[in-house]
């Protein structure tokens, strides 16, 4: 009988050290006995298109992208899955026999961490989303389709998130889900889950928001992680929130990724918990 091929996949960023994808994916591979080798890949920033179809000229049957490069992966793909053509972003590559597949899993992954890992039934929720940039865009249409009452988009260009906001009126009108966008004014009443999908995490900012819409029935999400609580994080405790990192969100999209490479979805649980007592650790050092 033939030894299995090893397939080659890899993340691919600038800057990409830091990525915790391939000891999330060399997990998941030993969980599901999948031969797989998988890397980081550091592309040059204006290098992005040659580096990626190097790749896979030399092999490669699928890329997760981070940091700058989804909307250059968006431009690559040949096909997109619905989720990434309503991101406008692709944070997942696949090799197929037409070409390059692209798909979003980041909001997938969000709304599996709320409901599944944390315990958060997401259906008939207010949610106010900080910040619309790339990773507020990449969350909504799941959102959606997670039957969610109403979300709120807020952001410091107040246009910005008016834009987004038109941009998904229709699929929001389809889902029933009341969507509203604006400056920091129009979030004004407490929200079930207020999730950070702003940068500001990356620079020790608080994002543009009002304190009333915080509770100690609400979740408070970021979706940065590190060893400590974020500024947002810490805010939100000082008001009695919940709160979460986007830890659970890297892994879920990840295992996301995996499914569609593979077709076999992992069990994420076993790897989260791996990687928060690897954080934790990392708090006590």
């Amino acid at each position: 009988m033939p030894a299995q091929t090893v397939d080659r996949y890899a993340v691919m960023g600038n800057p990409v050290q830091q990525s915790q994808s391939p000891f999330i994916h060399a997990r998941f591979a030993a969980q599901t006995k999948q031969k797989i080798c998988y890397t980081r890949v550091l592309a040059p920033l204006n290098g992005f298109a040659e580096t990626a179809q190097d790749f896979i000229a030399h092999g490669g049957r699928g890329l997760n992208i981070t940091v700058p490069f989804k909307l250059d992966a968006y431009a690559l793909a040949n096909t997109l899955s619905p989720r990434a053509a309503a991101a406008g972003a692709v944070n997942t590559l696949r090799v197929d026999a037409g070409g390059l597949y692209g798909d979003n899993t980041d909001g997938v992954g969000l709304v599996r961490d709320i409901e599944s890992n944390l315990g958060l039934a997401l259906a008939g929720r207010r949610v106010l989303l900080l910040g619309a940039g790339g990773a507020a865009r990449g969350v909504i249409l799941p959102l959606l389709q997670a039957k969610i009452a109403e979300i709120t988009i807020i952001n410091r260009t107040a246009e910005r998130a008016v834009e987004l906001a038109d941009h998904f009126a229709q699929a929001a009108a389809n889902a029933g889900c009341r969507l509203i966008g604006g400056g920091q004014e129009a979030a004004q009443h407490v929200f079930d889950v207020v999730i950070n999908a702003t940068a500001s995490s990356l620079t020790a900012e608080l994002p543009v928001f009002n304190e009333c819409v915080l509770s100690p029935n609400t979740l408070a999400y970021d979706m940065m992680y590190g060893p400590q609580p974020t500024v947002f994080m810490s805010y939100a405790q000082r008001y009695g929130a919940r709160i979460a990192d986007g830890l659970g969100m890297l892994v879920e999209q990840a295992a996301e990724a995996f499914f569609v490479w593979r077709n076999i979805r992992p069990n994420s649980a076993p790897v989260l918990a791996e990687l928060r007592a690897l954080l934790d650790q990392k708090r006590t050092d």
